[in-house]
C-alpha cells in the first residue's frame, strides 16, 4: 500500500482519527513513580453558587427566589458557607481536612463564551491573548523531555495537555483500543520501514504517528493487564473514568497527570435537579476514587483539583436556571494540603460586577501553586504574566 492511498483511504481516516490523539512511546518511562494531578473538568459552567452557598446571606435568597437552596439543604461548613448536599459524599473528607475550597476565583476582562473561556482556563491566558499550548502541555515539554506523562480518559486530547513538542494521551478504553490497533488493516500500515516513513513530510508524519501510537497502546496495555481494579464504583461516566485512572496508577505507570471531565453544566433552564444530580455524581465518584487510592496506597501521592470554565449570574433567570458568569470556585483534594476548609472569603454579593461576582484569586496563581510546589516544576516557563501568588498545596 502506497502513502498515498493510505492519506486518501476514508476508512483509514475515519479510524484513524479515532485512534488517541498523536500519542508518543512510553517505553521510556521508567523512572519510580512520582506525585499525581488527577484534574476533573465540570463542563458547562458550574453553578457554584449553588454548591457552595452563602446560606446566611440575604441577598442570595433576593436574587434567586426559586432557585435558592434551603438550610435543610445545605451541609453546613463554616465562615457562613455550606456545600449542596448533594455533595454528602464528600463531607467526610473535608472533615478529614483532605478538602481545600477557593471562592471567588477567575481572571481579568472574563469571557462568557464556552469555548473562549475554555481555552483560557485550558491555556493558562490572560482574556487578550491566544496560545496554541495547554498549561500541563507546557508542563510535559519542559519537566518530561524524553516521553509523555499525561493521560486524557477520553477518546480526543483536549487542549490543556497538548504541548509545543509533546502531547499528552488520550486513553478511553485501552484494551478496545489495543484491540483495534492490532487488526491487519494496521498492522501492514505500520510495517512502513523507516526509510520511507522519511520521504515525505506529512504523510510520513502520520505513519510515525501510527507506529508510535502502537507502541505506546502496547505499553499501556501489557503494564495494565497486570492488576485488576476490582474497587466498586457508581455507574456513571466519570465514575468508570476515574476507576480507570485508579487502574492505571495500581499497575505501576509512571504517569503523573491524568485528566477527566463531566458535561451537563450549562444550566440555562430547570437547573435544580440537572446540577443536583451532576454534583450527586460527581461526589459520588470522587468520593470512591479517593477511597481506592487510600487502598491502593496511592492517596499520599495523590492530589485532585476541579475546576469549570466560568460560574453563572447570581440572579436566576425566568427559566428556572442561571445564564453564563464569570468568577466561581475551585476544589482541591489531598492529605497534604497546606491550606484546608474554606480557604478565603466569601462571595461579596453586595458588590457585584454587572451582576457577576468580582474575582478575587486569579486560576493562574492556582495553577503555579501546583506547579512550583506539587509537581515541583519551573512554573514561571510554563506561566507567563505577572501573577500574583496563592496557596493551597
Amino acid at each position: 500500500m502506497d502513502r498515498r492511498s493510505f492519506i486518501k483511504t476514508s476508512s483509514l481516516a475515519s479510524s484513524f482519527f479515532l485512534i488517541p490523539g498523536f500519542l508518543k512511546p512510553l517505553e521510556k518511562l521508567n523512572n519510580p513513580a512520582q506525585k499525581n494531578l488527577v484534574v476533573i473538568q465540570l463542563s458547562g459552567g458550574n453553578d457554584w453558587l449553588n454548591t457552595v452557598v452563602p446560606y446566611k446571606n440575604d441577598l442570595y435568597y433576593q436574587k434567586r427566589s426559586k432557585l435558592s437552596l434551603k438550610e435543610n439543604q445545605l451541609l453546613l461548613l463554616e465562615k457562613d458557607l455550606a456545600i449542596n448536599n448533594s455533595l454528602a459524599q464528600l463531607k467526610t473528607i473535608y472533615d478529614a481536612g483532605e478538602m481545600a475550597i477557593v471562592n471567588n476565583v477567575g481572571y481579568p476582562n472574563p469571557d462568557r463564551s464556552h469555548f473562549r473561556s475554555m481555552d483560557i482556563w485550558q491555556t493558562a491566558s490572560s482574556s487578550g491573548e491566544i496560545l496554541h499550548s495547554g498549561w500541563l502541555g507546557r508542563y510535559l515539554d519542559t519537566e518530561c523531555k524524553n516521553s509523555s506523562d499525561g493521560i486524557e480518559v477520553d477518546n480526543y486530547l483536549s487542549l490543556s495537555l497538548k504541548g509545543k513538542k509533546l502531547n499528552g494521551l488520550a486513553v478511553k478504553d485501552i484494551n478496545q483500543l489495543y484491540k483495534e490497533i492490532k487488526t491487519p488493516y494496521f498492522n501492514e500500515l505500520s510495517g512502513v520501514t523507516k526509510n520511507e516513513l522519511l520521504t515525505e513530510d506529512n504523510q510520513g508524519y502520520l505513519y510515525k504517528t501510527l507506529l508510535e501510537t502502537q507502541s505506546s497502546v502496547d505499553y499501556i496495555y501489557e503494564k495494565n493487564k497486570l492488576f485488576k481494579n476490582t474497587y466498586s464504583y457508581p455507574d456513571t461516566s466519570l465514575g468508570k473514568q476515574l476507576k480507570e485512572i485508579a487502574g492505571f496508577m495500581g499497575s505501576g505507570l509512571s504517569t503523573k497527570i491524568y485528566y477527566v471531565s463531566i458535561t451537563g453544566f450549562d444550566t440555562h433552564v430547570n437547573q435544580l435537579d440537572r446540577q443536583n444530580k451532576l454534583l450527586g455524581q460527581y461526589a459520588e465518584a470522587v468520593a470512591a476514587f479517593i477511597q481506592n487510592l487510600k487502598d491502593l496506597n496511592k492517596w499520599d501521592d495523590s492530589l485532585i483539583f476541579t475546576f469549570s470554565e466560568f460560574g453563572r449570574r447570581v440572579e436566576e433567570n425566568a427559566s428556572g436556571g442561571t445564564d453564563h458568569g464569570t468568577a466561581g470556585n475551585v476544589f482541591l483534594f489531598g492529605k497534604n494540603l497546606k491550606k484546608k476548609g474554606i480557604v478565603n472569603e466569601a462571595p461579596d454579593l453586595s458588590s457585584l460586577d454587572a451582576g457577576d461576582l468580582k474575582y478575587t484569586v486569579d486560576f493562574r496563581s492556582i495553577y503555579k501553586n501546583i506547579l512550583q510546589d506539587w509537581l515541583e516544576a519551573d512554573a514561571d516557563k510554563i506561566i507567563s504574566g505577572n501573577i500574583p501568588a496563592f496557596t493551597v498545596v
